[in-house]
């Protein structure tokens, strides 16, 4: 028979026959302490209040409080406490653990100043219940009136107070600390030096991190642990892994705390299947594991793998969280994967996250790169607290999907809010400057940011200004900007020049920045597509063929231009005269009777726009069967008659023809289009679209 079940016979043969007995009720009660059985603890004291039993000393009134206390018990605790006619410090003592326990820290801190006569473990239970809730300057105060009063710190001590030093990164208090514990003679405790190691780490010390790490004879798990998250906090994981390997070699098993460190270290390094292999290897995965490897699949581009991850952690019964939850939102934003963001949006309100701020800055992310952004607007509303991460979610998310001055009046409500902007709140401020031609307010928030706020520019905003600089005919001011910018400019800078350059059919700067970008990046196809398409329209064939040539002497690849779209949570992809679709004879009529249907509106096919020196039969075939004009039909033809919106992605950016394609389709059809090309979105409303043509 199992001991709490005799336990719990006891206490049932004291109700049967209802007599008192003390001796009894102190056997019991201590076997209520060994088992930490709360439920028997509170029978006890009810048969003993029943039969009007006051015990002559504290003893067990003392066990039943330390019962309730470490039991979490805090209502049975308190009204024990409250009726009792005599207390000691011990009493005291199991009042303030489950004070501790519970996180009440008010009533905590209440009841130790009332208290008539503290002792060490007065002290050190009220400095670990401070520390551990993140009280830690309180917790320190408390460590140095514990020295005043002259009690001697214990070994608990010691850690609860690095703790508290830790988390606010108290160098200086550590470093004290650090030296009593060595006049003390305790720095061979195992504890209290797993505790120095993990402050120092955390602290940015990882160099005395390793020294007293190395110095340990007999490490443990946490020792591992605290080094190891150490060097992943310090930005090491190289480090981490070298730890990690010697940690093995040791024949310390890891735990998952050690598991999710490493499989960070190895997302970060790019090591992704080494850490598919380690996750495969562990038995009882914990949520945090689950979530590490799915953030890491979308840190690396791996969205799909993230989504499936999820399906399988939620097959094996594991218990999502919100930062599970916030990842795989992320994942289905990268994706612009509506139908599946809407679905983890479900989820996420059937476990009731969905108003904490991770989730809803993430599903504010999603619905804006999904095409969504009055749904985003919607979430973005209801958050309480709205974080500099939920500002730059909508902010980004209105410049995305062209309005533009919505995104600027947006900027303007967080700066009366008093949210201080970032990096990060600039570029969606500069791009929705760069969409509405707004220079001169463009030049205003980049010197803002610099001279208001600090913000150093990076080469993010630096090709925003040459983008704004380029689009209102300045180049030369553009180029002005890339001499004098104190950053080595990289790809995104000369690539930005020459997008901007090509808008505007300038071939002499275009050449210069097309130079630059093949030195920096030599196997990058776009400086010589971008020149070979500009010497095309202006009927420099030659140039056309040269570009090409010197494409296939260095190797440089072009990538293929495609669009999908998803319905019912299927993607279907297509490419340029793609006919290997099963339906693409129904697709290529439905598509040639919508163009007549168009030319009859008076949409012509802009043959001018292909590039090759080809007649115009196949110049028309080129420009008509483009990839997003056939994901457009085949949605049509899937989604019926209906009013929803039809929702196309296109991994680069769309032709001028096709523009004005979807325009005519959303005006003939009465239907929203909705197109994501690779540099921002298109809404498609009844002849018009939210870019105004400029994108």
């Amino acid at each position: 028979m199992h001991p709490k079940y005799k336990l719990k016979e006891a206490v049932d043969s004291l109700y049967r026959y209802n007599y008192v007995n003390p001796e009894a009720y102190t056997r019991l009660v201590l076997d209520c302490v060994r088992f930490s059985d709360a439920h028997q603890a509170k029978r006890l004291q009810s048969h003993m209040d029943e039969n009007l039993y006051e015990p002559n000393t504290t003893f067990i009134h003392n066990r039943l409080l330390d019962v309730y206390a470490k039991s979490g018990k805090l209502l049975d605790a308190q009204n024990l406490f409250d009726k009792l006619p005599q207390r000691d410090i011990f009493t005291y003592n199991a009042m303030l653990k489950a004070y501790s326990k519970t996180g009440s820290v008010d009533e905590l801190q209440r009841l130790f100043i009332d208290m008539p006569s503290r002792d060490f473990v007065s002290y050190n239970t009220v400095i670990a219940g401070l520390a551990s809730r993140g009280l830690a300057r309180d917790a320190l105060k408390v460590f140095v009136k514990m020295q005043k009063e002259g009690f001697q710190a214990t070994g608990h001590t010691y850690v609860s107070v690095l703790n508290a030093c830790s988390r606010v990164l108290d160098l200086r208090h550590g470093k004290q600390v650090h030296g009593k514990i060595i006049a003390c003679g305790l720095l061979s405790n195992g504890f209290i030096c797993n505790s120095l190691t993990d402050f120092y780490a955390k602290c940015g010390e990882i160099n005395a991190a390793r020294c007293l790490f190395n110095l340990m004879s007999n490490k443990n798990v946490v020792s591992w642990n605290s080094m190891i998250s150490g060097c992943m906090k310090n930005g090491l994981p190289e480090e981490c892994l070298e730890l990690f390997h010697e940690m093995k070699l040791s024949s310390i098993k890891p735990d998952m705390v050690t598991v999710s460190n490493v499989l960070g270290a190895f997302f970060q390094t790019g090591k992704i299947d080494e850490a598919h292999k380690l996750f495969t290897e562990v038995e009882d995965k914990d949520v945090i594991s689950w979530t590490t490897m799915i953030s890491g699949y979308v840190q690396n581009g791996k969205e799909e793998d993230a989504l499936m991850l999820f399906s399988k952690m939620l097959i094996n019964n594991i218990k999502p969280d919100k930062f599970t939850i916030s990842s795989v939102v992320s994942s289905c934003a990268k994706l612009a994967s509506l139908f599946y963001g809407q679905t983890i949006h479900t989820k996420a309100i059937h476990m009731g996250v969905e108003k904490d701020t991770l989730v809803s800055s993430a599903l504010v992310d999603m619905y804006s790169k999904c095409g969504q952004p009055s749904q985003a607007r919607e979430i973005f509303n209801t958050i309480n607290t709205k974080t500099i991460v939920s500002w730059n979610s909508m902010i980004l998310g209105y410049a995305q999907n062209g309005k533009d001055l919505d995104s600027l009046i947006l900027y303007e409500e967080m700066l009366k809010d008093n949210i201080k902007p970032d990096g990060i709140t600039f570029i969606g401020v500069l791009s929705a400057c760069i969409h509405e031609g707004l220079t001169e307010k463009g030049e205003k928030y980049f010197l803002l940011m610099k001279e208001k706020y600090g913000i150093l520019p990076n080469l993010d905003h630096y090709a925003g200004m040459i983008n704004l600089y380029g689009r209102s005919n300045r180049i030369e001011k553009a180029i002005e900007m890339i001499k004098c910018m104190p950053l080595k400019p990289n790809s995104l800078i000369w690539s930005t020049l020459l997008s901007v350059c090509k808008l505007k059919g300038d071939i002499e700067h275009a050449e210069l920045a097309a130079r630059h970008l093949s030195e920096v990046d030599p196997l990058n196809a776009e400086p010589y597509i971008t020149l070979s398409n500009l010497y095309a329209v202006n009927g420099r064939w030659k140039d056309v063929a040269s570009m090409r040539k010197l494409m296939n002497n260095k190797n440089v690849k072009k990538f293929a231009a495609f669009s999908w779209i998803e319905i019912e949570g299927k993607v279907y992809k297509f490419v340029s005269e793609d006919r290997t679709h099963p339906e693409s004879k129904l697709i290529y009529r439905r598509l040639n009777e919508m163009i007549r249907r168009l030319v009859e509106s008076g949409f012509s096919p802009n043959k001018d726009l292909v590039l090759h020196d080809v007649g115009d039969d196949e110049k028309f075939e080129s420009i008509c069967y483009h990839s997003e004009k056939l994901a457009l039909v085949y949605g049509l033809i899937r989604k019926g008659e209906g009013k929803q919106p039809i929702r196309i992605l296109k991994n680069i950016r769309v032709c001028g023809d096709c523009h004005v394609f979807m325009k005519f389709v959303s005006r003939i059809i009465g239907r929203k289009i909705v197109l994501r090309d690779s540099n921002r979105f298109h809404h498609f409303v009844d002849g018009s679209c939210s870019c105004k043509d400029l994108w």
